[in-house]
């Protein structure tokens, strides 16, 4: 892919943008690298008639399968569930010591004492007097936590089991922890909230579906990383979610899809830059809610097919999305380089995610929360983007309105955006008691020009003319064309003389420029005519008296000013470098 291909003023800096994610990555491994090996980890699978005793027993026999509980590992709970030991390698401080185990699972987790079990903890659990966040935290007293083996059993559960890690800590060295992870999952899930509800009011605003499909798509995302990781639980405490986790999150998996496919099509512009994918694309995101709709029917028949359709349609939705944008942002899509800098690291950190539950990639146990800043950095992306794309939309109108309020050759106001400044301007001055003065003016010899020299030589005439026009007046004059040679310019805040001193001038500067209109010594000239602001008057009738005005020098000798007087006998001021003794306008 070329240079060119790339946004104009965003080629030097996308690799700022994409090396942020691989930033927060190598952070996230440095904090979880300090996770101590201090403990020894062996386990097997649940069968009926165990007991704590029997289960230790093997454990010291060597008999069960040993593992390192400081890298991930998954255990078996579709049948009776596992069960695993693990014995310190350090000796006891003499203070309270906390038993954590990362991720949070998606089931019910007990420990076992020598009499039974102790406490059962679930992810949904609001009992328990410590919980982790993020985690869940088993808090063992002084005495039972130092050299003993600890036994824990992974209960039977029909969720799909993801690989845990095991750390065992000081309860004041748990609790620093504990504060770090909430501070961090804090920050990322109130970014993600507040980057969607901000497009959530921009889209009521300025009605645009596109900000409306990115809220959606945020919200998703943050309600299944805050169900993978028990934020929705702890610290929020909605216990009404308990029991239904898993329905909630597979359905904003989906609709996250849904929302994102819905979301591209318009920030991308795929009817412009990707027409081929586009029906695909819009496909997916009405295919993903219908999903929904079959896994919540409760029709046995309808939930097995939804569960059976939700991970593939998921697995092609999310590369369909990576190469339409791919795609897009080859073909000159400027938003689509937004999305594949937010959406990439997110594929990327899902697809690690699934290969952990196979058994790979066990030492990167920070992916969980990785997903989650990784989310917090899409969010600030892709409301980079919409602002990027906010602000194209408007230069795009802009420069409409400029085509269509500027003269094309002159590039001065056109009739119709004249007219609507002048009445502005005139209302203004109106309320405010200013004086206003409105020249007409009307280049003479013109038709003998075009006759003679062509329409070329006409139109180079025309746009001298109006730079020099434009070059005399203030900026807060407001000069138009008016139509063909006529010309049209409203004072603002000048009396009488100075409105003919200005006019005058213009007369000077228009016949200096010496544009000669045949092979006689005959040179274009203007002639003006001035109307002041009067009780009563509106827009036409004051271009109507200036017009009238313009007229009269017309009649008398051409590349002078006269001012319109409601007299009968009207008095005008002139500047005459030349005679004018041609005809015709």
């Amino acid at each position: 892919m070329t240079e060119d291909v790339l946004p104009k003023g965003w080629r030097g800096r996308r690799w700022l943008l994409a090396a942020l994610p691989l930033v927060w990555l190598l952070w996230l491994s440095l904090v979880h690298a300090s996770t101590g090996a201090n403990l020894r980890g062996a386990w097997r699978e649940a069968a009926r008639g165990d007991t704590p005793a029997a289960i230790l027993k093997a454990f010291h026999d060597g008999v069960l399968k040993p593992f390192n509980p400081s890298l991930l590992q998954r255990f078996p709970r579709d049948a009776l569930g596992s069960w695993v030991v693990l014995e310190p390698t350090s000796p006891e401080s003499g203070q309270d010591r906390v038993l954590s185990i990362y991720p949070e699972p998606m089931g019910s987790i007990t420990l076992y004492g020598d009499n039974g079990p102790i406490r059962t903890l679930a992810l949904d659990d609001f009992t328990a007097p410590l919980h982790g966040h993020g985690r869940l935290a088993f808090r063992l007293t002084s005495g039972s936590g130092g050299a003993e083996p600890i036994l824990l059993k992974f209960e039977h559960s029909d969720m799909l089991s993801a690989p845990e890690r095991f750390e065992l800590q000081n309860l004041d060295d748990y609790l620093q922890q504990d504060s770090n992870w909430l501070a961090f999952a804090t920050a990322c899930f109130a970014v993600m909230v507040a980057m969607a509800l901000m497009a959530l009011c921009f889209a009521i605003m300025l009605r645009d579906m596109t900000f409306a499909w990115y809220t959606g798509y945020m919200l998703c995302y943050a309600v299944v990383q805050s169900i993978q990781t028990g934020f929705l639980f702890h610290p929020l405490g909605l216990s009404w979610l308990a029991g239904s986790e898993w329905l909630v999150g597979s359905s904003a998996v989906a609709l996250s899809v849904s929302f994102a496919a819905l979301f591209i099509n318009r920030f991308c512009d795929l009817q412009r830059h990707a027409p081929a994918l586009r029906v695909s694309i819009i496909a997916l995101g009405f295919a993903m809610p219908l999903i929904v709709i079959l896994r919540c029917s409760q029709v046995p028949a309808l939930v097995l097919m939804a569960q059976t359709l939700v991970n593939p349609v998921l697995i092609i939705g999310a590369f369909l999305l990576l190469f339409t944008a791919l795609v897009a942002a080859a073909r000159g899509s400027r938003q689509a380089w937004f999305f594949l800098v937010g959406w990439t690291p997110l594929l990327v950190l899902t697809a690690m995610t699934s290969a952990q539950v196979t058994g790979a990639l066990p030492s990167l146990d920070w992916l969980n929360d990785a997903s989650i800043a990784m989310g917090a950095f899409e969010a600030i992306v892709l409301s980079l983007g919409l602002a990027d794309r906010a602000l194209t939309m408007r230069r795009d109108r802009d420069s409409v309105r400029v085509l269509a309020d500027r003269d094309a050759l002159t590039n001065l106001l056109n009739r119709r955006a004249w007219t609507e400044a002048a009445n502005s301007m005139l209302a203004e001055a109106i309320d405010k008691g200013l004086p206003i003065a409105l020249l007409f003016l009307d280049l003479d010899h013109f038709k003998v020009l075009n006759d003679r020299q062509g329409h070329a030589a006409g139109d180079r005439a025309l746009v001298t003319v109006s730079e020099v026009l434009s070059t005399e007046l203030r900026p807060n004059d407001l000069l138009g064309r008016y139509g063909g040679e006529e010309f049209v310019a409203m004072l603002h805040g000048v009396n009488q003389e100075q409105a003919v001193q200005v006019a005058t001038r213009l007369c000077r500067r228009v016949h200096r420029l010496e544009i000669p209109v045949d092979q006689s010594d005959l040179f274009l000239s203007v002639s003006i005519g001035l109307a002041m602001r009067s009780m009563g008057d509106t827009l036409e009738t004051l271009v109507e008296r200036a017009d009238q005005a313009m007229y009269y020098v017309k009649l008398n000798g051409r590349n002078q000013v006269h001012t319109f007087e409601r007299r009968a006998d009207m008095v005008g001021t002139s500047y005459k470098s030349r005679p004018a003794n041609e005809s015709g306008r």
